[in-house]
């Protein structure tokens, strides 16, 4: 059947739509409990409890950079192998994954067990937030092993027929932690520490949940024994490289802005972009749940040689996107007051001014942004990494930062807001010249990406 046939399949619509759903419902979840962070800070700590928590949250993202990196480079690693029946290579890609996450979080718990201070010094921490923010570290890189575990178990749940399971694991994880929120800040009075507490056990919770997937029959995660596969690490790296950036990028992003914000205006304009920054992990989270829905159903078109199915997912995970960008677009230009309100407890006019500015100007990138973190994460589920590497490296580096300081030092805060929007948009465009790119390569029989995909008997191999 040809592309232009393959407009509409109702089939693939309901297992989108499924996979869809559970990964948006789940990953929603987890930045529900960072925003209950946020409002819980708010409202018992204050602004410079607000401040110093957003001091911090970019170590949070580049936590949630290395797991995603790991679950979608692993399970689309897994995806294909299972589809040409290599057990073998499915074990091995399992196990080599947990080992390449358990090792990349050595480092973080050294800092949160040596250096927090330091940490929190980098990351712009003054006299009146340092404490905070130290606390906040020192305890959310000491469990940083149960941060990348946990998304690589997502990942591979859902790979391995349990979404729903990784689903449940993923909410009870975040209502745990709002829960303990409330309960830790209020009742027990126990400040940031109290907040991070609760941070921190919700990813215990749900590999918790997910654990009994390991008796279940249709479980087939096994570990195996062997020396690491080194090629099996460097793909979960490059297949899963956009994903990385998307997070990492979105707290580079915030390093940039808050030290911008905070020589502007102080730790309250920084307690300001930490309203905004809260609600865009909303909205991140909801783009990354429609991509990793997305995911397993692309590598199976791509494993079955199916280019018209890829093609088709990418289009069901775009309009999904889109509608969504214009929902929070309405929102955010109509009640951009109430929004900022909500995170004001102190009710600063300062706090206040700044972020209605945020929310009417910084929301412009959803639309962009959701582009962006699909096609890039369409890229690697078709073994086709470089263009969203490119992207990623792009929106994440090479534009946001000289368009941050130089749009912030010639329109100041209204500069600084929107020099994210316009990142958001050259990068797109970009990526859909990347995208007509790679179409023209693909059906001349060549993508230009140096992928070849192997045949079940291992003697041929076919390019997308």
């Amino acid at each position: 059947m040809t592309h232009s046939a393959r407009i509409h399949d109702p089939a693939l619509r309901n297992e989108f739509i499924r996979y869809t759903s559970l990964s948006i419902i789940g990953i929603l979840g987890v930045s529900c409990y960072i925003l209950a962070d946020t409002w819980f800070i708010a409202a018992g700590l204050g602004t410079t409890g607000l401040a110093a928590l957003n001091l911090a949250i970019p170590v949070y993202s580049f936590l949630c950079g290395i797991g995603m990196m790991l679950g979608m480079g692993g399970s689309t690693q897994y995806t294909l192998a299972g589809a040409r029946d290599q057990t073998g290579k499915k074990d091995r890609i399992w196990t080599d994954t947990v080992i390449l996450g358990l090792v990349l979080s050595i480092p973080f718990v050294l800092f949160g067990a040596f250096g927090p201070d330091t940490a929190a010094t980098w990351l712009g921490a003054d006299a009146q937030t340092l404490a905070d923010t130290a606390i906040y570290l020192r305890w959310l890189m000491l469990f940083a092993p149960a941060f990348l575990l946990n998304y690589i178990l997502q990942a591979f749940m859902r790979n391995d027929g349990s979404p729903h399971l990784a689903t449940w694991a993923q909410l009870a994880g975040s209502f745990l932690n709002i829960v303990l929120d409330w309960f830790f800040i209020f009742p027990c009075h126990m400040g940031m520490f109290g907040a991070i507490l609760a941070t921190v056990l919700s990813p215990v919770t749900g590999i918790l949940v997910m654990l009994p997937h390991f008796w279940s029959k249709r479980n087939t995660l096994h570990f195996t024994k062997g020396l690491p596969d080194s090629h099996v690490m460097r793909q979960d790296i490059s297949l899963g490289f956009p994903s990385f950036v998307t997070q990492v990028s979105a707290g580079i992003v915030m390093i940039v802005l808050n030290t911008i914000f905070l020589k502007l205006a102080g730790n309250t304009g920084v307690a300001a972009y930490g309203v905004i920054a809260n609600v865009t992990c909303v909205t991140t989270a909801v783009f990354n749940g429609i991509a990793q829905g997305m995911q397993p159903l692309t590598s199976a078109a791509c494993a079955a040689h199916d280019p018209a199915r890829q093609r088709l997912c990418l289009r069901y995970a775009l309009v999904t996107a889109m509608i969504f960008a214009a929902a929070v677009c309405l929102v955010t230009w109509v009640w951009p007051g109430p929004i900022a309100a909500v995170f004001n407890s102190e009710q600063d006019p300062m706090l206040q001014a700044i972020a209605v500015q945020g929310l009417e100007l910084y929301f412009l990138s959803t639309p962009f942004a959701g582009i962006c973190i699909i096609l890039s994460t369409w890229f690697a589920s078709v073994h086709a990494p470089k263009p969203g590497q490119v992207m990623s490296i792009a929106r994440g580096f090479v534009l946001v930062i000289p368009l941050a300081y130089g749009m912030a030092a010639l329109f100041s805060t209204a500069g600084a807001w929107l020099s994210v929007p316009v990142a958001e948009a050259l990068t797109a465009l970009l990526g859909w010249v990347l995208y007509r790119r790679y179409l023209r390569s693909a059906e001349s029989g060549n993508t230009g990406i140096s992928w070849q995909m192997p045949q079940k008997n291992g003697n041929h191999s076919s390019v997308i």
